[in-house]
């Protein structure tokens, strides 16, 4: 059910976007209730003039090491959930990939169930 796009800039470790991922999809399996298997995501590596970003907003300084990550996925988790995903998710990277806890940018776009559909032209949880 989540569909995580993971953007950087170019010119970093060639497997990093995997190593992003796997954290990504871990911490979600483990904080949120994401269920094995449920895994998809996108990867695009940019050139700097294609990432746009503030890096001083809200007294965070932020690095050309930025990683953007969005996140769609069902309506419906608390609060805690979602701050327990943050907090994980920047810890994880930092820990594992030396990513600054600053440069990891997390938006989250919650959906209703049924605007999902995963192959056969089928709203697969419409139909629950």
């Amino acid at each position: 059910m989540p569909l995580v796009r993971i953007a950087y800039r170019k010119g970093r470790q060639k497997d990093l976007g995997n190593k992003i991922a796997a954290i990504i999809y871990r911490s979600m399996v483990d904080t949120i209730n994401v269920p094995e298997k449920d895994n998809f995501q996108l990867i695009t590596e940019h050139d700097s003039h294609d990432l746009i970003y503030d890096p001083e907003y809200l007294g965070i300084n932020r690095s050309e090491g930025i990683i953007f990550i969005q996140i769609t996925l069902n309506e419906g988790r608390t609060i805690e959930m979602k701050k327990a995903l943050y907090r994980e998710v920047a810890e994880l990277l930092n820990n594992n990939l030396g990513v600054r806890i600053e440069d990891v940018f997390i938006s989250l776009v919650e959906v209703k169930k049924e605007n999902w559909s995963f192959g056969n032209g089928i709203a697969q949880y419409a139909q629950q």
